[in-house]
């Protein structure tokens, strides 16, 4: 199932507050990118962050 266009304008509405972000259309889902470096992707309207040691130390409990 594709993601909607509802959704990916929700999550970025979330993620207004950083600069340079920005978003890739692939295949139905969305590559979200901060600063032009993925930090991840919407996908089944599910918005997934990239495994990175930086993402792990900033979200510990996830």
């Amino acid at each position: 199932m594709a993601s909607t266009k509802e959704y990916l304008e929700y999550v970025l509405e979330q993620l207004s507050e950083l600069n340079d972000i920005s978003y890739r259309a692939m295949m139905g889902e969305y590559i979200i990118y901060y600063q032009s470096r993925v930090i991840g992707g919407i996908y089944d309207d599910r918005f997934l962050v990239k495994n990175t040691k930086n993402a792990r130390a900033l979200m510990p409990d996830v």
